[in-house]
């Protein structure tokens, strides 16, 4: 390993690293702009300079590697000079938009002149104008103020896999700009925000509209799909005004998806705020205790076995924990979380996690794709695929309808007769997949929600029986999920109890009428027209499909208005924080079933948050250790039957609007018009 002195001390570094990583692993902050440690080394910027004993002239520490012996100073009078003069040329053509960027106070530019920038300028030319390009509704651009560090460039074409950005012309001619006017497509190009280090690109819905210093900042998780990605929630006042990623390697890394980042004007738009009772066919506002006494007076004129709980797709374990005393109180047996319709059971566990973990794709050397899009059910996992594509070595092969997954796929078939030969040892791949080390299986809610789900389930588990997916430290069989609650739901066993119905029962029941109380919690997936029947209960936060249709609505709180417990796909709790107050008369969805359960007399003894996370892990002891992934047991899933030929096709049909909150959106609604107008446009189909 080579050892280099830097500023008098010695370090040791990997072999391969470069001299900018041995300054770190030093202890010294070196100055960049185009550099960034997940994408390729451009070496444009020189504003990393440091000074080298017995070369000449100040060297790019990013793109020097570092070698036995080297002798490295970073704080020299040349290297300071060096640094002022790379900023003094970038600030020749740089506009004075500091007063009305929205970058100001975040701005690395801004930053490191203050370090090491001159105190005026040598130059009195006029400065360079570049026209602004068109990238779409959500990122807005003012390039006279870009430094062409590349790192938009190179994010596109490296970790989002979408060439759509690129550099024409030389010299200072040189601009950033969209091959065609056009906007962009990638799914994950928000990001591009974040890497720039100016403020030639910003958000277009937050652009002027705060200052960071305006804000407060809390750390939560996302809920908008079942990834669980680290997010910071920018507010003023009572207001949202942004998202932002936070650093976690083991799920995010430091991306964030872009309905993830963009939605949440969706969370002060067609907002539930007051409680609300139908009365001679009109949804009426009323007040707590009117609203629970018309629906205790419902309750006690109906059996017990005549009503049901439907939970939705965005409900946190804290809320499901109330559900499920609440529904045994009661004495029905028919409780679904599975919106989707998906046979899943709570044993084994493996079944329905990502078993091997979004950081362990990394460490896979085949992959098999089964009725699943990972790029619009979870760009996160996508990018995670790419990112171990590029490394070589690693072969995706997909059963199901054809879809651009920004990497090279091989089509097997698509249809379930395919997985059957795999699962019989039918088909070449099958020894591809017995045969590597490492092999993973993804299988996609798409391929189970359908009325032979327990068949495919139990073909997935035959072929992964049969290839050996599950080996000594090693289980390569994942079910990519789409809903954030579906893991909780399924962990604290909300399902069907003995005699219990499950969504199929449960509707059909409704149709004949040996279902008429239904408590639906969040529940917005469902064609209404089959709950329309029955006497709905709506509990939660947006008038989307379900609420039109509901007798009493009680508006619940969104998951930047609660402190909540949620696990992701992985099987690995996290907990979202409060950032704002719910709005109006809206509750904590947990606190309003308590408040509930009395007023049914059937009082749920759980009166705070602790109380409720105690039951929590008794119900489900891993939910307790947040952050963790507790290893499932592996055990045989399924139920052999009949196949339907049918291809497998994603749930997800328009990536920018799959729940209440993205629905709500205005971006989202933009986004879905203009992006996938434009791909409509160019493929026939919307993939």
């Amino acid at each position: 390993m080579p050892k280099l002195i830097i500023d008098g001390q010695e370090v040791e570094v990997p072999p391969g690293s470069t001299v900018l990583q041995a300054c770190e692993a030093a202890g010294r902050e070196i100055p960049v702009f185009c550099y960034h440690p997940r994408l390729n080394i451009a070496g444009n910027c020189r504003m990393c300079l440091v000074e080298v004993e017995k070369m000449p002239k100040p060297q790019a520490s990013c793109a020097l590697p570092a070698t036995d012996g080297m002798v490295v100073r970073t704080d020299s009078p040349m290297v300071h000079k060096a640094r002022r003069g790379v900023l003094e040329l970038l600030l020749i053509n740089h506009p004075l938009d500091c007063p009305i960027c929205d970058q100001g106070g975040e701005c690395d530019l801004q930053d490191l002149t203050l370090f090491y920038g001159p105190d005026k300028s040598r130059f009195k030319e006029n400065k360079r104008a570049v026209a602004d390009k068109y990238l779409g509704p959500l990122i807005s651009t003012h390039m006279t103020r870009c430094i062409h560090c590349t790192r938009c460039i190179r994010f596109l074409n490296e970790i989002a896999g979408v060439e759509e950005l690129g550099a024409v012309f030389r010299g200072e001619h040189m601009e950033i700009t969209t091959w065609i006017e056009a906007a962009l497509t990638s799914e994950l190009q928000g990001n591009i925000i974040d890497l720039c280090p100016v403020g030639a690109l910003n958000s277009k819905p937050y652009e002027y509209r705060a200052r960071t210093w305006e804000l407060k900042k809390t750390e939560s998780i996302d809920v908008l799909d079942a990834v669980g990605s680290a997010i910071r929630i920018d507010s003023r006042g009572n207001e949202v005004m942004r998202i932002l990623p936070r650093l976690h390697e083991e799920v995010n890394e430091e991306w964030l998806a872009d309905k993830s980042r963009f939605a949440y004007d969706g969370l002060k738009r067609r907002r539930l705020d007051v409680p609300m009772v139908r009365r001679n066919g009109r949804l009426e506002p009323t007040d707590w205790r009117t609203a629970f006494a018309v629906i205790a007076e419902r309750v006690r004129a109906t059996d017990p076995s005549k009503i049901a709980f439907l939970v939705g797709d965005q409900v946190d374990c804290e809320t499901m924990v109330l559900i499920k005393e609440l529904a045994r109180r009661l004495g029905t047996p028919h409780v679904e979380c599975r919106q989707d319709g998906a046979p899943l059971a709570r044993e084994p566990r493996a079944q329905y996690l990502f078993n091997t973990t979004i950081a362990g794709i990394e460490e896979a050397d085949v992959c098999l794709l089964v009725g699943t899009n990972p790029r619009w059910e979870a760009p996160l996992v996508n990018a995670r695929i790419r990112k171990r594509w590029r490394r070589g070595g690693f072969t995706v092969a997909r059963i199901g309808v054809p879809f651009d997954l920004t990497y090279p796929v091989e089509d097997l078939g698509a249809g379930p007769q395919t997985l059957e030969e795999l699962a019989l040892g039918r088909h070449s791949f099958a020894e591809r997949l017995a045969s590597a080390k490492r092999p993973m299986v993804i299988v996609g809610t798409g391929a189970v929600a359908r009325a032979d789900g327990a068949a495919v389930l139990a073909l997935a588990y035959r072929l992964a029986e049969s290839v050996g997916l599950c080996r000594e430290g090693w289980n390569g069989f994942n079910l990519l999920h789409t809903a954030a609650a579906r893991v909780g739901g399924l962990d604290l066993g909300l399902l069907p109890e003995p005699g219990g119905r499950d969504l199929a029962g449960i509707l059909a029941g409704i149709e004949d009428g040996s279902i008429e109380l239904v408590f639906a919690i969040g529940v917005d997936e469902i064609d209404p027209e089959r709950l329309a029947k029955a006497f709905v209960v709506y509990q939660g936060t947006h008038g989307d499909r379900t609420a039109p249709i509901a007798s009493v609505i009680l508006p619940g709180a969104a998951y930047t208005e609660k402190t909540a417990t949620w696990v992701n796909l992985e099987g690995r709790p996290q907990r979202s924080r409060l950032a704002v107050f719910p709005p109006g008369e809206a509750k904590e969805d947990w606190r309003i079933l308590r408040a509930l359960s009395e007023a049914l007399g059937c009082t749920v003894p759980l009166d705070t948050p602790e109380e409720v996370r105690r039951r929590m892990a008794e119900m489900a002891p891993w939910i307790a250790r947040l952050d963790r992934v507790t290893p499932a047991t592996w055990g045989a899933f399924g139920r052999p039957g009949p196949i339907d030929p049918a291809p497998f096709r994603s749930p997800i049909t328009d990536y920018y609007r799959t729940c209440a909150i993205s629905r709500a959106s205005r971006t989202m609604a933009e986004c879905s018009a203009v992006i996938l107008g434009n791909r409509a446009q160019a493929t026939g189909t919307h993939g």
